[in-house]
């Protein structure tokens, strides 16, 4: 079954086009509905349905930005309009970014969508094998970033060398490999800036997207939230500091990017299974 996603702020035209049709007949399911572009752009990040019937003027995140969005995310959903008269320069609009067709709401009936269906499950059926593909490349299977087993003094070495995965009581992070430049662009930020105060929301504000959005779209592309990435490059440079240099736990802390020593010691025992100053005392133990 091919999953379908409701998009339509008029609550009568929505419930209307759910219930001319009989999905299952035409080789779909009704997975979710929503009355706006907001919303209905966290769902298709979520639920990755294969076509959004949608409307394209609703307050907010109008259907053509919907379409928008979704392409600039690397998703290939195919998008049917449900638009009224005058609406044209939207609907230039929107087969431009590759939606699939559009129906009128006045003239709306069981047949035009029916042969409207029809004609995506067949555009549906033709691409699937091509689109799976492209997905495997776009999203790689990243390696887990932690481990669940306890620090032992047996696994800790000090050395001035670079660290290994040895030298840690948990795998290192390695850098995601994706193909979405604001994903990537914010993967180099924290590469880069880890030490500073980040949340989703400024990185939703440098790449210009929407908080929720680009929430869903980080843990899509690199099968981690933002925060628990984030946490995995700071627990590596915090493991460093700690293996080769003197300074205070706290100090630690601050130049890895947390203002509470507190909440430092709180995810780094979260991470390793010790304090900070038990995994410095034990790198210590195991050079002696």
């Amino acid at each position: 079954m091919w999953k379908v996603l409701l998009v339509e702020d008029e609550v009568f035209v929505r419930e209307s086009v759910r219930e001319i049709i009989s999905w299952e007949e035409l080789g779909f399911t009704v997975i979710g509905e929503s009355g706006n572009g907001t919303e209905a752009l966290a769902m298709i990040i979520q639920d990755t349905p294969d076509l959004v019937l949608t409307d394209i003027v609703m307050p907010g995140m109008d259907g053509l930005e919907l379409l928008k969005q979704t392409r600039q995310a690397g998703l290939k959903t195919k998008f049917v309009m449900l638009t009224c008269m005058g609406e044209f320069e939207y609907v230039r609009r929107a087969m431009e970014y590759g939606a699939s067709n559009y129906i009128l709401k006045l003239s709306m009936s069981v047949n035009s969508l029916r042969d409207t269906l029809r004609k995506v499950s067949a555009e549906l059926g033709a691409s699937a094998e091509v689109r799976t593909e492209e997905e495997h490349h776009e999203v790689p299977s990243p390696p887990p970033l932690i481990t669940s087993t306890p620090i032992s003094a047996t696994s800790l070495t000090v050395s001035s060398a670079p660290p290994s995965e040895t030298d840690l009581p948990f795998t290192p992070v390695r850098e995601p490999v994706v193909k979405h430049p604001e994903i990537s662009k914010i993967i180099e930020y924290i590469g880069q800036h880890y030490d500073q105060d980040i949340t989703v929301k400024s990185m939703s504000r440098y790449v210009m997207m929407g908080e929720n959005y680009v929430s869903a779209l980080f843990k899509k592309k690199t099968g981690y939230t933002l925060i628990h990435y984030l946490h995995g490059v700071r627990m590596e440079k915090a493991a460093e500091y700690l293996r080769e240099t003197d300074l205070p736990v706290q100090e630690i802390g601050y130049r890895v990017g947390f203002g509470s020593d507190n909440y430092f010691i709180k995810i780094f025992k979260r991470w390793t299974g010790c304090t900070p100053s038990q995994y410095r005392h034990r790198s210590y133990s195991q050079d002696e």
